[in-house]
């Protein structure tokens, strides 16, 4: 009914999708806030405003009540919305549902939107997920942005999910980390700019839902196996990102609504769960479910504690800051069922990664999954949370855990008071989203069914290339073995056989050494996945205590470091008594932040990458995170496992993961016994002693009274008052991007492809970390260039994630990965590609601007799951700035889809059955998308004819999925989309 009914606007002002959504709603609403917390962010530093726990301020917002400020005029249609928008506006659709909570006590909790009093039988069998969505539609039901059809769609969601209609959805928060917080706020400060210069007010360029940045990634592993390590970590990354920290100071302080958590605070997913986590809103008496969008993709962590959050590009991020709504395809859901218990000595980690494995194979991409059944009982909150943390790892959007008894222990063990915690429950329970298993349930409708006993879980590690690549421990030195014969590839090194058994002999600080392919040179215990999760934590210090018990000690040259997700791990590793015993095994706490998980794993002993390059030795990390893509965690390790903490401990005992646990012994101890993996491994039991009497209330309430007071450091950086930035033009961190250089107020409208060449022709799973720079900037790279021009040592080169605030760097830090493999290049591995017309070999920023100055369209040409892994903008504005207008794919990770769009670059896919290989390209041709010109012809998922200069022709689907989508790219982008709206307010 609305598709046909409102037509005529879609097709002439994208309807929902020209509604700048400027009306705030209760997850929005003005000052004075609402207090559910008693503790207050407060500082004697300036970046610090005072704001109460769980509470934002607005101060400021323009009127919602013009629709000439936000839909270009196209449509008689128009002028009678806006007649009628005032009246609409004013009276809510859904004011006969809004009711009272009452207190037990007397009074009462606030109001809210209820749902059982629809009285509507199909939303007793919606999903948990599902009426999360349901309750924000309604809320912000106004007729305009959100329309009664829209809700009607949600609620008969078992019919509408499959026709995969479009809906819009307004979280009530978004969450940054700094690596992609900064340039959320580059590109506001940019926005300002803009504004300023089409005449208008550059101050309604505010966040209009609260935001939080956590400053989590820039630390990096310089120092380890120190009692000192971490003061020495923070002095350098104090060092290298002084003028990145001054600047998100300043943006603390310019923009409102903006929260920043100081460096060495703790992983931004663990202060989300432990802290910052709001699980019902209570914003001036109106309560409604917390949701979330992050510019991370493992916000989905704070899905285990029954808050919906998924992870959304950087530009769309900010787009949702600035009040507009997401468009987002209404989700299947996927029903989980878990059953029976886990054995004795089985980790979370070991679930998350069998998780995975099956979800992987099941196909979830763009769905919701929701778990539930039996087996949810013996699930602590700790390990729902590291389930949900690897979403994008098995490609849901989200891994949806529903509250029940279990999460309201975990918000009392994580200090939120009582009041609180009694409020939630009975917001929920009301509004039939709480799950209590004592009572009967009510059986829910799935898009599909999946089933795990738990019983069946058994321990694994997963690579060495990819989470989902998962390895029962029992049969780990086979699939090693196998992984030396095979040829290149996800599970293949080739390595000759008769080289394989190769040992090379090195001397390390003056004593003998060797390594050979397999043995492990970096064991971290790191990442959000796990140091959130006090069993594996807890159970880390015990394999670390029963080892040196037995006289066992890891090699000096493994790199060992333990970065704990927040101050309490520290608080109950000290209390148990366990610190001790990591130390002694060389897993020194190195800092607070994620680590080697991103890349930050600083460099190895200069020896052993001597005797690994020299001797092309397969080196191996063990970690506990949850990405191990090639190239990630360190250039010289080519193997890359995904582990327990516990494992991890475990692996660098051994020194190598060419072991069989079962049978070989991990080392010799004291009066020269054999020492196997099951002298050390603790049990369930002994594990849950140790959780109980050493991880207290106390000591979340203390790490997080403290943790926005800063450090000396963070205090004592000076920032300037005014609200527009002052560009250094000689800053190699922060530089004005171009993205809004001549801009007007006109649209550009569609953007034409002809004649293009392929700049990059790849096959299947080119992650973001293929795409994005990452990792460590390369002495001969463009980058390096750049900084050399520029005056910058080598040795301050710093990673590319800290320099994200320039765009010079990170244009020429795209596709410069060092394991990247680019067809063109015929077997050639690296960040180099084929300028087509000349037949040079080139890195590909310098080809890529050598066609964008000869007035040149590019086109990249790519495989299935083109784009997976971690949400990178930087993945979708580097190709932009290349001057990249299409990629043509078998299939989009969903995250990096929605950026391509933003940044006004066409997705397109092969048609099932065909890819560039089926269909005979070589990418040495040129490309012509024959897309219309007028963005009215153009519609959601249409195919299209490209045809090549050499007589080829082929269909593709246009990946603009949403009219919001097409919208964007009509605009040229969704942020010049935003700046054209809000300056006509």
């Amino acid at each position: 009914m609305y598709k046909n009914a409102s037509s005529s606007v879609l097709r002439a002002a994208s309807s929902r999708s020209f509604r700048s959504s400027l009306t705030p709603s209760a997850s929005a609403a003005a000052s004075p806030c609402s207090l559910l917390g008693q503790r207050s962010f407060s500082t004697s530093s300036p970046a610090f405003r005072s704001l109460p726990r769980w509470s934002h301020c607005l101060y400021s917002r323009p009127s919602p009540f013009r629709l000439t400020s936000q839909i270009r005029t196209a449509s008689p249609v128009l002028d009678r919305l806006e007649k009628n928008f005032s009246s609409m506006a004013s009276e809510h659709p859904f004011k006969g549902i809004f009711t009272t909570l009452p207190k037990p006590g007397g009074g009462e909790f606030g109001k809210f939107y209820s749902l059982p009093a629809l009285n509507d039988p199909r939303i007793d069998k919606l999903p948990y997920s599902i009426r999360i969505l349901l309750e924000s539609a309604i809320r912000n039901c106004d007729n305009f942005q959100v329309t009664k059809e829209d809700v009607e769609k949600i609620i008969d969601w078992e019919k509408t999910a499959p026709k995969q209609v479009e809906i819009p959805f307004k979280p009530a928060r978004v969450l940054l980390q700094d690596f992609t917080g900064v340039p959320a706020v580059v590109d506001l400060a940019c926005m300002r700019d803009a504004m300023n210069k089409l005449g208008s007010d550059s101050n309604k360029i505010n966040p209009l839902v609260p935001v939080d940045l956590v400053i989590d990634h820039s630390v990096q592993v310089d120092v380890a196996r120190s009692e000192n390590a971490v003061q020495a970590n923070m002095e350098l990354e104090f060092q290298r990102n002084k003028e990145r920290f001054a600047f998100l100071k300043w943006g603390s302080t310019a923009f409102q609504n903006m929260l920043v958590v100081p460096p060495g605070s703790g992983i931004v997913h663990q202060v989300n769960l432990e802290y910052l986590g709001r699980v019902v809103f209570n914003t001036q008496g109106v309560l409604y479910p917390d949701s979330v969008v992050g510019t991370d993709s493992h916000t989905t962590m704070i899905d285990g504690l029954g808050v919906a959050g998924w992870g959304v590009g950087g530009i769309e991020a900010e787009a949702t800051m600035l009040g507009q709504p997401m468009s987002m395809v209404l989700p299947g859901v996927v029903g989980f069922k878990l059953s029976g218990k886990m054995r004795n000595g089985v980790t979370a980690t070991d679930l998350v990664l069998t998780v995975t494995q099956i979800l992987r194979k099941h196909g979830v991409v763009g769905k919701f999954v929701e778990f539930y059944g039996d087996g949810m009982s013996g699930l602590s909150l700790a390990d729902r949370a590291t389930i949900a943390n690897m979403s994008p790892e098995y490609g849901a959007t989200m891994g949806f855990f529903p509250v029940d008894h279990v999460t309201l222990q975990y918000l009392k063990l994580t200090g939120r008071s009582d009041e609180t915690v009694a409020m939630i429950e009975a917001y929920l329970r009301a509004n039939n989203m709480f799950v209590d298993y004592n009572e009967p349930q009510q059986e829910r409708a799935y898009s599909s069914y999946l089933e795990l006993n738990l019983d069946n879980v058994e321990p694994c590690i997963s690579g060495p290339k990819r989470p989902h690549d998962r390895v029962p421990l029992k049969e780990m030195k086979a699939d090693w073995n196998s992984c030396l014969d095979n040829k290149v590839g996800f599970k293949g090194f080739a390595i000759p056989k008769e080289a394989q058994e190769k040992v090379a002999n090195f001397s390390f600080n003056g004593k003998p050494a060797e390594i050979k392919h397999g043995s492990v040179v970096i064991a971290a215990i790191t990442s959000c996945t796990n140091t959130s999760n006090p069993s594996v934590m807890l159970g880390a210090g015990l394999v670390a205590k029963k080892a040196c018990d037995l006289g066992l000690q890891v090699k000096p040259w493994i790199k060992t470091s333990l970065a704990p997700g927040s101050g309490v791990v520290t608080k109950y590793l000290l209390k148990s008594g366990l610190q001790e015993y990591l130390n002694q095994q060389g897993f020194n706490i190195v800092g607070y932040g994620c680590t080697t998980c991103i890349g930050n794993s600083g460099e190895i002993n200069e020896s052993v990458g001597v005797a690994i390059t020299e001797n092309d030795i397969v080196a191996a990390a063990v970690l506990s995170g949850n990405r191990n893509f090639e190239g990630r965690v360190h250039p010289l390790t080519r193997a890359n496992y995904l582990a327990s903490p516990p494992l991890v401990v475990a692996y660098a005992l051994a020194g190598t993961v060419n072991i069989d646990f079962e049978t070989e012994p991990i080392g010799t101890g004291k009066n020269g016994k054999e020492v196997f993996l099951r002298d050390i491994w603790p049990t369930t039991e002994e594990i849950a002693e140790v959780v109980q009497s050493s991880v207290l209330p106390d000591m979340f309430r203390a790490t997080y009274e403290s943790i926005t007071k800063g450090n000396p450091m963070w205090n004592e950086l000076s920032v300037p008052e005014n609200t527009l930035y002052s560009w250094d033009p000689k800053s190699t961190y922060i530089h004005e991007p171009p993205y809004f250089k001549d801009m007007t107020m006109d649209p550009p409208g569609p953007h034409s492809v002809k004649d293009a060449y392929c700049l990059l022709n790849f096959g299947d799973s080119i992650t973001t970390d293929h795409i994005s720079p990452a990792g460590n900037i390369q002495k001969d790279s463009p980058a390096a260039k750049y900084l050399i021009e520029r005056g910058v040592d080598r040795k301050d080169f710093n990673s590319y994630g800290s320099r994200r605030g320039n765009d010079e760097i990170m244009a020429r830090g795209t596709f410069a990965n060092i394991r990247i493999v680019n067809k063109l290049m015929n077997g050639e591995v690296g960040p180099k590609t084929v300028h087509i017309p000349s037949g040079e070999k080139l890195s590909v920023f310098d080809a890529a601007m050598r066609y964008k100055s000869s007035g040149e369209d590019t086109i990249i040409l790519a495989g299935a799951e083109y784009g997976s892994g971690s949400s990178r903008d930087w993945a979708a504005k580097g190709p932009m700035l290349q001057g990249v207008k299409a990629v043509i794919a078998k299939s989009f990770e969903r995250i990096h889809r929605s950026n391509l769009v933003g940044m006004g670059i066409i997705p397109l896919c092969f048609k099932s059955g065909e890819d560039a290989d089926t269909l005979g390209l070589t990418g040495h041709e040129r490309y012509t998308i024959h897309l219309p010109t007028d963005i009215s012809e153009i519609r959601p998922g249409q195919d299209v004819t490209v045809t090549t200069d050499n007589g080829k022709s082929f269909t593709c689907t246009v990946r603009f999925d949403t009219e919001v989508e097409l919208a964007y790219f009509n605009h040229g982008g969704i942020l010049p989309y935003v700046i054209r709206n809000l300056s006509k307010q």
